[in-house]
């Protein structure tokens, strides 16, 4: 593995983090209101130094064959940015997202069906590691656990350019970390969320085109974000909710009403990551364990979203 592409993606985040964080006022700022967990504004620039650690790296240690991740990556990442600064259309979003989606996928040779499912899946990915950047330290230590467990996992496999890759999205995730765990002096923003996402996606795609993992390994890797964001988004739209408005009935910023930090929250979840992610190695190597893992890891989600269920309808009782 190119360990010095990995080192200048950390460094590289850090050092552009730090200087726009000595800009100050000039920053455009996440400002509270009643659908947020903070209270102060906070600026959210944070996905442009992610992403910057991301481009160098690549420059540095990447291959040929994740050129359409890479590219698609920071053309969402340069609409993220617009729509940070100035506000863009839902359906504006929506529209370069699923381009994008398709514009990968198509490079990556899928077709027919497959093409239709992996762009939806990509887009669904996309939005809800963006519906999931609401706390402290939570999306930069699910892409610091989820892309160093891709990257793992691709060195494991000999896919040593994947491998490379995922690796540097982790180590700029960790220096972001650096100014994003509570309390938070940076916010993510869309510009770090929305590629973070894609890439989940599509790297986790790639590795199964190429066998390098099964395709419930990337699922399960990053199951806390997609488990949390899927039921959520089930549940409003069942009861007839506008699910592309902001809200705060997230299962993640349900555990913060309940009175929870934010660091409590953040250390939980790393908890949690860490634990799936061990679960996705045991079926990497063990691929007659798959029904057993999944009935484990179902069990587990099911009886943490019921315990935070029974807590937020009896605080909602007694008020």
């Amino acid at each position: 593995m190119n360990v010095f592409a990995v080192l200048a993606a950390f460094v590289v985040c850090w050092l552009t983090l730090a200087w726009l964080l000595r800009r100050g006022g000039r920053l455009p700022m996440d400002h509270p209101n009643a659908r947020s967990l903070h209270a102060t504004p906070t600026p959210r620039v944070g996905g442009l130094g992610i992403m910057a650690g991301v481009g160098v790296a690549s420059l540095l240690g990447s291959d040929g064959t994740l050129l359409p991740i890479g590219l698609g990556a920071f053309a969402l990442a340069a609409v993220s940015l617009l729509d940070d600064l100035r506000g863009l259309s839902v359906r504006v979003r929506f529209l370069m997202h699923f381009l994008a989606a398709t514009g990968c996928l198509l490079a990556l040779g899928l077709t027919g069906w497959a093409l239709l499912a992996g762009t939806l899946a990509t887009v669904w990915m996309t939005n809800l590691y963006n519906f999931m950047d609401g706390s402290d330290g939570l999306a930069g230590g699910m892409a610091a656990i989820g892309f160093g467990a891709l990257a793992l996992a691709a060195w494991m496999g000999d896919a040593h350019g994947l491998a490379v890759f995922c690796a540097a999205i982790a180590a700029a995730a960790l220096a972001f970390l650096r100014f994003n765990f509570p309390p938070a002096r940076v916010f993510m923003g869309d510009a770090g969320s929305i590629p973070l996402g894609f890439m989940a996606a599509t790297f986790g795609i790639l590795g199964a085109q190429q066998n390098v993992w099964p395709w419930l390994f990337p699922l399960l890797v990053f199951s806390p974000f997609i488990v949390d964001a899927s039921v959520t988004l089930a549940w409003r739209g069942l009861r007839g909710e506008k699910i592309w408005q902001a809200h705060r009935s997230h299962y993640y910023q349900r555990v913060v009403l309940l009175g929870a930090s934010h660091r409590q929250l953040a250390l939980a979840a790393y908890a949690l990551m860490l634990a799936v992610a061990a679960l996705a190695f045991v079926l990497l190597i063990l691929p007659l364990s798959t029904v057993w893992v999944l009935i484990l890891s179902a069990t587990t989600y099911l009886l943490i979203l019921r315990a935070i269920d029974w807590r937020w309808h009896r605080s909602r009782n007694e008020l």
